[in-house]
């Protein structure tokens, strides 16, 4: 299905398949055929579908998916700083009017995790407390005021205020979680939102990405960067070089959907550059790495051309001089979901719908290089920190 090249004209084009996030929480007690066959009727002819007559899981009780009623659940808890995290049983709370209690199923392990267990996350936080912030799972409990979500209902939260997702439960806001089809395998919903959802505002919104544009992917390997290549070569069929840091993660960046794809080498990058846009430059650069790379990779980008600055996986956040943007009229850009979410809600909801949307289509996937148990997340860390990961890392937590 063709896209155009807005998030508005997006979730435009995707409105016959709207009807189905409605229903999502409705169709769950249902069997698989019954459900196929359900949101076959209601994506051809919804207004004839009435929702009181279709069954729906009950939170009293919370026997959902086999979930048990208890007082207690098991998280890795952060004790102190420079101390590995420890698997506890804590006290579950009562939830608040606008609240939603989810059964967590995956927790995606991010580069932020680290840092914040690491003591070297912008944010002060103080132990204990329990990491993870990207989760997918199972509604157990909603809030007297939540309208747009039922017991038993697969969702995908973000909780990036209260964390809380390495854990066999977490508690959100209706507003930071998302229904989701049940065909989508938890993992993936775990891995799918975060990184997605702002590669798509910073290309589509901001740089406005088309079939004609080049785009130059640094970290393409990474869960952002990976997302991004994602994208622009299999959304906006975009023209995608990426650049990595082995030979091993360029052939996987290849395998998404990249045109060319190298290890990093000033040289070599701005000669592929020339060679695949004819020494034009590329229109769009997507940066999450920062330091030199951010200022060697300037060279390579067109007039009128965009640069994305998605974040600093360097952990150097580059100075630029304004006066190198002159020559060629480029446009600095800078990007985070995070401040979307409490600037422009309606921007931030929505592209985290489309980006769902256009996983169950089929037109994106996330890449999962490992997955860890709940009493693992040392490993996954370590994994992380050095830098064996590809795309995302997921906690299997149920």
């Amino acid at each position: 299905m063709p896209f155009g090249t807005s998030v508005a004209a997006l979730a435009s084009e995707c409105q016959r398949n709207r009807q189905r996030a409605i229903n999502r929480q409705i169709l769950q007690g249902a069997s698989c055929m019954a459900a196929t066959a359900l949101r076959h009727l209601c994506r051809l002819a919804p207004k004839a579908v009435s929702s009181a007559a279709l069954p729906l899981r009950q939170t009293q009780g919370y026997q959902v998916a086999g979930i048990r009623r208890a007082s207690t659940y098991r998280a890795a808890v952060l004790k102190e700083f420079g101390q590995d995290l420890e698997v506890q049983e804590l006290k579950r709370r009562k939830i608040k009017k606008e609240e939603v209690r989810v059964a967590v199923y995956s927790c995606g392990v991010n580069a932020s995790d680290v840092l914040m267990v690491d003591n070297k996350y912008d944010q002060v936080l103080k132990p204990p407390f329990v990491p993870g912030f990207e989760i997918c799972g199972e509604v157990i409990e909603v809030g007297a005021d939540v309208k747009t979500l039922a017991s038993g209902g697969r969702v995908i939260g973000i909780s990036k205020e209260n964390l809380g997702g390495f854990a066999e439960e977490c508690v959100l806001n209706e507003k930071d979680i998302w229904p989701v089809d049940h065909a989508v395998g938890f993992d993936y919903g775990a891995a799918l939102a975060d990184t997605y959802a702002t590669a798509l505002i910073g290309l589509n919104r901001r740089a406005e990405i088309n079939e004609n544009s080049t785009v130059l992917v640094t970290a393409a390997a990474g869960g952002l960067g990976l997302a991004a290549v994602d994208l622009a070569a299999n959304v906006y069929k975009a023209k995608v070089i990426g650049v990595c840091g082995t030979e091993d993660k360029a052939d996987l960046v290849r395998q998404k959907g990249a045109w060319s794809a190298l290890k990093y080498n000033k040289k070599h990058v701005e000669s592929k550059v020339k060679e695949v846009t004819n020494g034009k430059g590329v229109d769009i650069i997507f940066d999450a790495v920062g330091g030199d790379i951010f200022n060697e990779t300037l060279s390579c980008i067109a007039h009128e051309g965009s640069v994305i600055v998605a974040g600093f996986a360097s952990r150097v956040i580059p100075h630029i001089e304004t006066s190198q943007l002159l020559p060629k009229a480029v446009s600095l850009i800078g990007l985070s979901l995070t401040h979307y979410r409490d600037a422009d809600n309606s921007v931030y909801r929505q592209a985290i719908e489309d980006v769902i949307e256009m996983h169950e289509m089929g037109l994106i996937k996330p890449h999962i290089s490992a997955n860890f148990k709940l009493e693992e997340t040392g490993e996954a860390f370590e994994f992380l920190r050095e830098r064996k990961s590809t795309g995302k890392v997921v906690l299997d937590i149920r």
